[in-house]
This record gives C-alpha cells, structure tokens and sequence, in this order.
C-alpha cells in the first residue's frame, strides 16, 4: 500500500473500524440484488423482484438521514444497534415470507423495514473526520472509502447472485444480513474513535439539509444516481440482446474497478485551493463518458467504455465529501454525508426506472440515452448551483443555525 494509505492507519482504531466499516457496506451491494435473484428464483417474477428492491431503496433514502441526525445527536452505538436489529429482524421476516410463499404486501412491509439499514459508509467517514479535519490526509481517507465502497459493488453482486444460484435462493440476502450485524456490532464496540454526539439543544436549526450547498450536491446526486441505475439495467438487458447475460456482472466489475483504479490514485495526490471547481470538472467528465455508450456495439467495446466512465466516479466522490465537510456544521455530518446517499439512492431508482421503460420501448441500444440525458441533468445543477459551492464558508460553526447565518453573510 503506498505509504499516504498506510500513514492512515498510524492513529490508534483506524484499522479495526476500517475492516468493520467494510463488513458493514457490503449489504449495500449485496442485498438489493440478492433479493432480486431470490424472489425471482423462487416466484418467476422479475416484476415483484424489482419492485420489492426499489422498495428497500427508496425506504433507506427516506429513514438513513433520519437515522444519522439521531447519530449525530446521541452517537453511533445508541443508534446503530437499535436501527440494526430492527433491519435485520426485516430481513428475516422478508426471506421466511418470500420462501413459505405469503402473501405479497407482507414481502413489501419487511421490505420497507430493511430501509433501516443505517448508512454505514457515512459513519466511518464521520470517524476520518474526528482524526484528520483539516489536514491533508483527510482527503487520503475519503481517497479509501471510495475504493472501499467500489470495491464492495464490484465483489458483493457476485458474492450475493453467486450464493443465490449455487447455494439456496435465500443465501444472498442471508450473508448480506450476516455482514450488516457483524460489522455494525464490531464498530459500534470500538468507543474510542466514535465521534462525540451534540444534544438535541445543538440542533435548533433544523435539518442539514438546509445548507444550500448540501442542496446542490443532493440534487446533482439525483441525476448521477440516474445514470448508474440506468447503466446497470440497461447493461443487463444489452448483454441479454448479445446472448451472453451472465457477462453483464463481469462488465459492471470492470465499471466499478475503473473506479477504483481513479479512487486510489486521486488519494495519492494534493490539491490546493477550494474543491468546488474540481467537482464541477467531475461532474462534467462522468456526463461526457456517457457519450461513448451511445455508440457501443458489442460488449468488448462496452466493458472498454464503461471502464474508461467509471475513472471519473471516484474522484468526483471524494470532492463531494469534502464538500459536505466545508458546507455542513461539524455537528451534522453524519446527515450531511448521508443526505448525498439518499439522493443517490433515489436516483438510482429512478435511472433503473427510466431505463426500463426505454428498453421495453425501444431496446437496450436506445436504453443508453437514458444515463446520458441523466448526465447532461447533473451537469445543469451542477453549473447553475456552483456558485453555493464556491462561495467561502468563513468559520464553520457548530449547530445548523450558525452554518446558515454564515450562507447568509457570503451570499
């Protein structure tokens, strides 16, 4: 590991809440699609599968911010451990209903329920942000939870479809719920990196989300939410047109490695200046590499294209996290960061929709307008909310009100 990553791990904790922040994530590629391959294994209905999927989607966008503003103001372990017995408590009641065959609305209630599942990505870049605020290797550390998080989306699908194909449908949301417990308990044992909590006085101001440059990202994050729920159906349904669908997982790897790739490497580097401008250019650079699919004929030049999309996703993730650091009081950062995830999420929902509704339309072929249209939408937030994000934040206070007062005075 070059030594920027392993200066990382110097401070006391930061390598046992790493493996446990890593344990934890992997639900978070695993358990959407697990439930997919189980539901349609067992029942044939892709159509129930989706839906219940985009259902424990769309109920995470909607709790997680909830859950980490309760984070924020009472600490991880008070919060997580509840939040994730209810998730997983869910998760055994979606797999018993879907394998005794109950009925349907029962499979959409256990599926709301794992939206409890907490944003466990935030909380280990909230530990990052305890450690090194302010100093270079800050940007290191949010450098390698990127690569953490690609390097679960590119494992975790094969793990979960895997288990789920060979072993016993059930299998792939099963070890998906064995991870979140295991790396959820383990991190919230290790007290002495958690962030101290801010009482309920702190928060006066209302939500997070009342910081108009965490409104910008949320929004631009709707849109390129859309172009990875887009990409992933779409690529499924053309390597289907091609008769190889099996490939479709070995082509998304290879989007989610060229990911990683950029990630590492962007943490080796040092920027100066404010990164809003380098954000901007990473938001550009994932809608032009959009482009490129338009024109794909076989799944050789698609697995190319998508590798060379996927160096600009990384990068542009990282800047956003620093940016929620900038923008949102110390006090909330765990909402802030998660507030980004909720509006990828649903974003992904409705990329996957749209592209659906395409492919059905017209074909896979056409289906690939779909994340370059989504490309060209967060590009317009991103160029109309740049200013919010470049404006100077003076001194970062510690409750909502204050970080609003100081937008106010920059504007």
């Amino acid at each position: 590991m070059p030594s920027p990553y392993r200066a990382l791990f110097a401070a006391p904790g930061t390598k046992e809440f790493s493996a446990a922040g890593l344990l934890g994530r992997m639900p978070l590629s695993m358990m959407g699609i697990g439930v997919v391959t189980m539901i349609s294994q067992l029942t044939g209905r892709y159509g129930l599968a989706g839906a219940l999927s985009a259902t424990i989607a769309l109920s995470a966008a909607v709790i997680g911010p909830q859950i980490s503003r309760l984070v924020d103001r009472h600490g991880q372990r008070r919060v997580l451990r509840p939040a994730t017995l209810v998730a997983l408590a869910a998760s055994a009641g979606l797999l018993l209903s879907a394998h005794f065959e109950l009925p349907d609305w029962l499979l959409f209630v256990f599926a709301a329920g794992i939206g409890c599942v907490p944003s466990v990505g935030s909380m280990i870049r909230a530990r990052w942000a305890v450690l090194y605020r302010g100093t270079p290797q800050l940007h290191t550390a949010y450098s390698f939870e990127s690569v953490v998080d690609e390097i679960c989306f590119i494992f975790g699908p094969i793990i979960s479809i895997g288990l789920s194909t060979v072993w016993f449908p059930e299998a792939g949301p099963l070890l998906a719920a064995a991870f979140l417990a295991w790396g959820v308990f383990w991190l919230t044992a290790q007290r002495a990196t958690e962030p101290q909590p801010h009482p309920r006085e702190h928060h006066t101001g209302g939500s997070a989300l009342r910081s108009r440059g965490l409104q910008v990202l949320v929004a631009t994050f709707v849109a390129t939410g859309a172009i990875f729920g887009s990409v992933d159906v779409v690529t499924v349904a053309f390597a289907e047109e091609q008769g190889h669908k099996a490939a479709a997982s070995l082509v998304l790897a290879v989007y989610a490695a060229g990911s990683c790739i950029a990630g590492a490497v962007f943490g080796l580097l040092h920027f100066t200046g404010r990164p809003a401008g380098r954000w901007l250019v990473g938001v550009c650079a994932m809608a032009v590499s959009m482009i490129p699919l338009l024109l794909v004929g076989n799944l050789p030049f698609l697995a190319v294209a998508l590798f060379v999309a996927g160096l600009s996703i990384a990068p542009t993730m990282i800047t956003t996290m620093a940016l929620v650091e900038e923008h949102v009081p110390r006090a909330q950062l765990t909402e802030g960061m998660t507030w980004v995830s909720t509006g990828l999420a649903v974003g992904v929902a409705l990329g996957s929709s749209a592209a659906g509704w395409v492919i059905d339309a017209a074909g896979a072929d056409a289906g690939y307008g779909v994340p370059a249209v989504s490309g060209a939408a967060a590009v317009a937030v991103g160029f109309l909310g740049y200013r919010r994000l470049s404006q100077p934040v003076p001194v970062r206070g510690g409750t909502q009100q204050h970080g609003e007062r100081q937008e106010r005075n920059v504007a």
